[in-house]
Formats: C-alpha cells, sequence, structure tokens
C-alpha cells in the first residue's frame, strides 16, 4: 500500500445539504480541523514518506477561510502539491471570486475543483464557464469542474416534486443519497452486487481524513485513526483480507458482506453503494471504530 494523496475534510459543515452528499454535510454539521492538528498531519505525513499531494474539500471548506488559507501555504511551504474542492459559492462575480482566490494563489495553491451541478443549486452553470473557474484560471491556478448527473427526472426537492419517479444518473447511493434519493428508483437483486466498483481497497492511493482523524478508504469506512496511531504505523499493518468489513468486501463485494454476518436486508437495491451502506450501517454496533464516525451515517 502506497499512499500518495490525503484528502483534508476540513470541515464537515456546509452552506448546502445537498441530497446526494456522501458525507452528510449541512448548516448543522460540526467539526472542523484546528491549525495544530493540521500540522500534526503534515508531521505525519513527511514521516511516512510518499505523501505528495493535499487535497482540502469538506463539507465546504471556504466557510472556514483563514484556516484554509493557512493550511494551503503551510502545505506548499512543506513541499506538497495543493488542491481544493468546493461548491463555489463565494464566486458571485468575476471581482469577487478574484479576491476570494489570490490570496491562496499566493500561498501556493495548485489546482481548484468546483462542484457545479444541480444538486448545487448551480444548473444554469454546469459544463459552462464557471465565475470561480474563470477567475483562478486568470490567477495561473489548473482549475476544473466537478459536475455529478441527476437521477433523470430530479428537481432541487420541494413538497410538491419529492416522491416523483427519477431513473440514471450518476450518482452513487451513499450517504444522503442512500436516505434521500433511492426511494423511487428502480432496484436490482440484492445478489448481483458481489464487487465494489468504485474504490481501491487493497492498494488505495488517496484516503480521506475527517477532523476527528478517521483515516476513511471509502466514506465511513475506516483504516485508522492518526490522532490514535501514527499514520506510518496504520499504514504499516493495513491488511485488507483480514479487515471484518474490507475482506468480504473483497471477497464478494456487499452481497458477500451481507452473507458473513447473516444480515437481514432488502429484495433489491438501486446500486452497490446502496446495499454497501446500509449494510454497513447495520453493522455500527458491531464495528463502531471502523464504521466511524457518526456524521457519516447521518448522525450527530
Amino acid at each position: 500500500m502506497t499512499l500518495n494523496s490525503l484528502h483534508v475534510l476540513l470541515t464537515y459543515q456546509c452552506n448546502y445539504a445537498c441530497d446526494h452528499c456522501f458525507v452528510w454535510g449541512s448548516p448543522w454539521q460540526t467539526g472542523v480541523f484546528t491549525l495544530a492538528q493540521l500540522e500534526n498531519v503534515y508531521r505525519q505525513a513527511l514521516e511516512l514518506g510518499t505523501i505528495r499531494e493535499f487535497y482540502f474539500e469538506g463539507g465546504e471548506p471556504f466557510l472556514y477561510y483563514p484556516v484554509l488559507l493557512a493550511a494551503v501555504r503551510r502545505a506548499h511551504e512543506l513541499g506538497f502539491a495543493t488542491g481544493i474542492v468546493t461548491n463555489g459559492y463565494w464566486a458571485t462575480d468575476l471581482d469577487d471570486a478574484r479576491a476570494w482566490l489570490r490570496p491562496l494563489a499566493e500561498a501556493g495553491l495548485d489546482r481548484l475543483d468546483i462542484s457545479c451541478d444541480l444538486f448545487h443549486g448551480n444548473e444554469a452553470q454546469a459544463g459552462a464557464a464557471h465565475v470561480g473557474q474563470a477567475a483562478a484560471d486568470e490567477l495561473g491556478l489548473r482549475s476544473g469542474q466537478i459536475a455529478v448527473t441527476p437521477p433523470t427526472g430530479y428537481r432541487q426537492p420541494d413538497e410538491a416534486t419529492r416522491g416523483q419517479p427519477i431513473t440514471g444518473g450518476d450518482v452513487m447511493f451513499r450517504g444522503r443519497a442512500a436516505a434521500v434519493l433511492t426511494r423511487d428508483l428502480p432496484r436490482q437483486p440484492w445478489r448481483t452486487f458481489d464487487t465494489c466498483p468504485y474504490e481501491d481497497l487493497v492498494h488505495p492511493g488517496r484516503v480521506h481524513l475527517d477532523p476527528a482523524g478517521f483515516l476513511h478508504l471509502c466514506q465511513g469506512l475506516v483504516m485508522g485513526n492518526l490522532f490514535a496511531r501514527r499514520l506510518v504505523d496504520i499504514v504499516a499493518d493495513y491488511d485488507p483480507e483480514s479487515h471484518p468489513v474490507v475482506g468480504p468486501l473483497l471477497a464478494g463485494g456487499p452481497a458477500r458482506l451481507v452473507e458473513t454476518y447473516g444480515l437481514a436486508h432488502e429484495p433489491g437495491y438501486v446500486d452497490a453503494c446502496h446495499l454497501c451502506f446500509e449494510t454497513r450501517l447495520a453493522l455500527r454496533p458491531r464495528f463502531s471504530a471502523l464504521l466511524a464516525p457518526d456524521p457519516m451515517y447521518g448522525e450527530p
């Protein structure tokens, strides 16, 4: 296992509460990194010796702009490449976007990715030039858009539209999406989900790190906590086959996870993530240290 990228969930808090959010980000979420904690993370990454890049995500990292700016500057000083994922709420016009981004560019930011789609309230800009992306380009930052195609028929939900049929899209149905978006979607037999289609659980090149110190192989599926153990030890000791959740997933996907622990289940699920998330939710009382923390499962 060679980790080369740490994606830091700077906070779980977000100004949006998007239906598809893996981490249940919302204005009511709590948890944010301190600068002292980030310094600890950087030192552990240097000790590991394979980390080349830090990405700062959320939630919405721009909600804690002074911490974000200091985090980018320090990571750059230590020789790491840096990137940010944001919903771009701050890019109200080109002048304002430049004002937000110029200090980050001067601090050493390398790349900016803006989530821009109907889930984030940006339907008109999705696929077109985003004002935040335009400002990033002017300042010499590499930039891009992250767009999740909503299921057909999806709208920003309200009481009039919720429950209308929706199909397709490229949402991964885990986190809030598993609770909110699956009700009216077609389902496949649960046994057909016999592999994890998205994550390399044996040799992950990147993991997510949250403000509680949890290292996520997939959101809510933990390989360790670097505030409790050194990162170098977590990586050295990681044995996917013996991990009580990862092992069954490798052997036969979410369906094998259900079978291994004899769990009750529905006849069908929307996708592999949907079955995996619901199964992990049921297993949390048994493996609370590995299926954590509470915010990843919609709990306060």
